[in-house]
This record gives C-alpha cells, structure tokens and sequence, in this order.
C-alpha cells in the first residue's frame, strides 16, 4: 500500500502526509490526527539511561522544532493524550524493530530496546512538521506501524586521512546518521597523507605524521601543488567524545587503522618500521605508494600492537577495521628482514607474509576482544575464523566469504562510493571518477542472487564509501553524500519488495527540507527534473 494523503474533519486540520525514509516495514493509514503540545506528557515504564537518552532526543526536537516543551514522567501504563514510550521486552522482534500507534488518543511506541525506541522516534520526528516555527501543537497523522531493519550493517564511511574533519563536524555527520537509520560509522582514521588519531606512547605519529607539507592540485601525476600545509588530528579524549556522541545515536564506531599498506604517515614518524628505513615524509599526492610497513621486522609488530593497546579500549564495538588493501610488494621482495621471514615461517610468497601479516594482527585483536575486518584483499591466503569481510572490488570477495562462512559488508565502488560522479561531471565538481547516480544506489541489493538462503545470512548489509582525496571541506562532503545516503538507507532497511524509486522521490522532496532546516550542503539535482 502506497502512501496517501487523506482528510479528515477533527478542528478542520488537514491530516498531514507521512513521507518517511526509509519506508517502514508495514505502515496502515488510520483516520484522524494526534496534537502534541506542551501539555502532552511524555511517559516511560524503565528509567534506565538509555530511556532517558531516548525521551530527551523527542524532546530537545520538540523544543528546538516547535518550542514545545514536554516533561517526562515515569508510568507503567499509558494515559489519554500522552506519548507512551514502553520497553517491552515481551515482543516478538528484534533488536532494533519499533511498533508505533498514533491515533487521537495518543501515541504508543513499544521496542524491545532503547534502540528500537530511538528508531521509532526517529520515525515519529518524520512524521511532524519539517519546519522550525512555534507552535501551540504538533499535529502527526494517525498511523499503525511495525517497523524492522533488513540488515544490521546500515553503515556510512568517512576518511578524514586524506583531508581532516572537524570535530564539530563528525558529530553533524553522526545526526545525519541518525536521521536516516544508519548505525554503523566507518571512521578511516589513517592513510598515507595524514595520521589523525592521538597515540600517546608514539607522540610522532601525529606531530609529524599527522601533517603533509602541502597537497597536490588536480589529478594524481599533476606537477602542481597548493604550497600549504594540511593536518590534524583527534586526541583521545575527543575520541572518546564522539564515540559517547555516537552511542547516545545507537550508532557504533568502526575506526580502521590502515596496514600493511597505506602507510606513508606513520612511516614519515617512524622510519624503522619500513623495510628500507627511509627517509620518509607523508604524501602530497594520492594514489597507492610502494613504501609500506615491513613484516620482516619484530618491531613492527611490537610498535602495531601497542597502538592498538591504546586504540581498542576507546572503541567498544565489535569490530576493528584493519585496512589491508592496496599494498605493493616491491620492497619486500628486495628486504633482507622480510625474506628471512619467509624463511623462519615457511612462506612461499610475498602474499603468503602479507597473509601472515593479516592472521598475526588479527589474532591480536581476537585476543583482546575484537573481531578483525578488512578490504577484501586480506582473503588472500586465508582468514581467521571470525574475521568479516569489506567487499569493494565488486562483490566476488563478498560472494567467495560468505561461502566460506565469513560475515561480509558489500560496498562495492559501482554502488556505494559516494566520492564518485552523481551527475554529469561537466557540471560537478571534480570527483576521483565514476559515475554513481541516485537511483542506481537505491536500487541496490546487498544480496547477490547467486547465494544460496543459508548463505545470503553471512551478509551484513551495506554502506556508503566516503573518500575524501577531492573533498576538502564538510560542504563538499555534504554535497556527495546527500541524497545517496538516504537511498542507501531505504535500501539496507526496507524490504526490498516494498522499494520503489518514484514513491521514494516523492518522499525524497519531503526530507529535503528536512536537510534545508539542518544545513545540509546536498545535491540537488535530483530536486530539477
């Protein structure tokens, strides 16, 4: 059943449309409409924190929106015109899964957890008015929902190593998360330009390694340069910040830490930790550099596993991204140290080491509490048993994981990069390339038809890739992101046989303004046809 908009004739208020991203699972249309003022109570049956967290997010939206303010009260049953938000841990649904009634008594909302509570407000604040004016009363159309995400992966990437991001910025970046039901961030915290998170026993990874001198202009191979220095970095206590500001946003943070490859920064801080011990000096270009981290040597490792010491504990997820992609082998086939690894552990190969390299991290961070995920080139030579897989050439690396039982988050540049092209480039801005327009995102299915049901279960779902060589500013970021990550999201959250690209245009104009009233820089040409 599509969307309607129907009227009817209580105090002569037009019953506004329910336009909300992503579409719910099972949404019925009910007559009548429900007023929020400042006298409407807001009740809760747990008086747990995250409750609390939950209530207050309605509440500062109410306030902010509308200047309507609402008190919270703890009750253990609903009440003619409250908002009930009830824990319900007797429902038959998932984690993340919401029920949602409005009708002119009230509003009921149930989960099994703060999360589902937190989505069907999320789902509640699209319903309302997407205006910022005061209000005597918010009126929301009446609706019966029962809401679930497809996939538990509903993620969205951003890499701060080629340009740095304000803090100020990562936290809009985590509302704009929230807003659209996502709940994984990808935080790429290292590359070759730029190392940007504090570790406290390698004080030179970020006063040396998190600056470049300056930053070519233009396509890689381009002899020209800006002349001005670029850097950054985030110290702990401001990981820390954000990790708490995500949670409150039941949003999970996945810092990757990129090796063996992508090394250039730390390599600029730390010389002995490549194979020819330098000099070294973070890259002004883009592109994949033939200097990497050394396998050969014993303390590269001691050095890997005491970053990660102090890294694990400021990140309480499951995951822990160790990159893996994109690393050349030249210097270690003419390495003393690395070819007497190979010797020591019997290794036939350069990329039987980076396997070696890839299983010894792993079974570090499997020691300290976390699972391993990587691009999909640490499949080559085998993976630990519960290491997940980043599929992003295409998505055989995915196909071939989740066959060997392997969890798998496809992202495969075709249809998640948002880096690339989403119009014509004639008319863009530089972009690294690609073309990867609107539509084609949302009509994305993260299962590929040639697994099997059992093995389809391995997929955790998708997200969107944010990769920053050409995105200087928050604006530009913005830009490229904004709308693809709502048809991302509509695509990793509804089921597929309730998506339709028109009537999610339709709801699309609605949520645009939505992004109007937060400042969203997002692309509009989806907006002109």
């Amino acid at each position: 059943m599509l969307l309607v908009c129907l009227s009817q004739c209580k105090s002569e208020v037009r019953r506004p449309d329910i336009m909300v991203i992503p579409m719910p699972s099972s949404l019925v249309n009910m007559a009548g409409t429900f007023s929020i003022s400042s006298q409407t109570k807001i009740l809760i049956n747990s008086d747990i924190p995250e409750m609390h967290r939950v209530t207050n997010y309605l509440c500062k939206h109410l306030e902010d929106a509308y200047s309507v303010k609402n008190k919270v009260i703890f009750s253990g049953s609903a009440e003619k015109q409250s908002i009930f938000i009830r824990l319900n841990t007797a429902l038959p649904i998932s984690r993340e899964s919401y029920y949602l009634t409005v009708n002119a008594k009230g509003v009921i909302l149930q989960a099994v957890s703060p999360a589902g509570l937190f989505y069907g407000i999320q789902t509640l604040i699209q319903m309302m008015p997407p205006i910022r004016q005061k209000l005597s009363e918010v009126v929301i159309p009446a609706v019966e929902i029962k809401d679930m995400p497809r996939f538990s992966w509903r993620g969205l990437h951003l890499d701060v190593g080629r340009h740095f991001m304000p803090t100020a910025f990562i936290k809009q970046y985590l509302d704009y998360m929230a807003i659209h039901k996502l709940n994984t961030f990808h935080w790429h915290l290292t590359d070759d330009q730029g190392w940007r998170i504090e570790i406290k026993k390698y004080p030179l990874l970020t006063t040396v390694g998190s600056v470049r001198k300056e930053t070519v202009v233009g396509r890689p191979g381009s002899k020209s340069f800006d002349g001005t220095q670029h850097g950054g970095f985030y110290t702990q206590e401001e990981i820390k910040e954000i990790v708490s500001y995500a949670a409150d946003r039941f949003i999970t943070v996945v810092p990757e830490i990129e090796m063996p490859g992508h090394a250039l920064a730390a390599l600029a801080a730390y010389p002995d930790l490549g194979c020819t011990g330098g000099p070294y000096e973070v890259a002004t270009s883009w592109g994949v550099f033939d200097d990497v981290f050394c396998p050969g040597k014993e303390n590269t490792f001691t050095v890997l596993e005491d970053i990660l010491t102090e890294i694990i504990p400021l990140f309480p997820g499951e995951y822990f991204h160790i990159g893996g992609d994109e690393c050349p082998k030249s210097k270690w086939q003419k390495c003393a140290d690395c070819k007497q690894r190979m010797k020591d552990e019997g290794l036939r190969s350069e990329h039987e080491l980076q396997s070696y390299f890839i299983q010894r991290i792993g079974k570090f961070l499997n020691d300290n509490g976390k699972k391993i995920i990587g691009w999909d080139e640490i499949m080559e030579g085998g993976l630990t048993a519960n290491a997940a897989v980043m599929s992003w050439r295409g998505e055989q690396g995915g196909i071939t994981a989740a066959k060997e039982r392997h969890m798998v988050v496809m992202t495969p540049g075709e249809y998640c990069y948002f880096d690339h092209y989403q119009a014509d480039p004639k008319n863009e801005p530089l972009a690294i390339g690609g073309f990867l327009p609107l539509k084609k995102v949302y009509n994305y299915d993260p299962v590929p038809a040639i697994l099997t049901a059992d093995e389809s279960h391995f997929i955790l779902g998708a997200q969107g890739n944010v990769w920053t060589e050409y995105l200087k500013t928050p604006e530009q970021v913005e830009y490229m992101v904004f709308p693809r990550a709502a048809a991302l999201a509509e695509a990793l959250w509804s089921p597929k046989s309730a998506r339709n690209y028109d009537n999610f245009k339709s709801r699309l104009n609605r949520l645009a303004k939505v992004y109007d009233l937060m400042g969203i820089h997002y692309c509009k040409t989806e907006f002109h046809e």
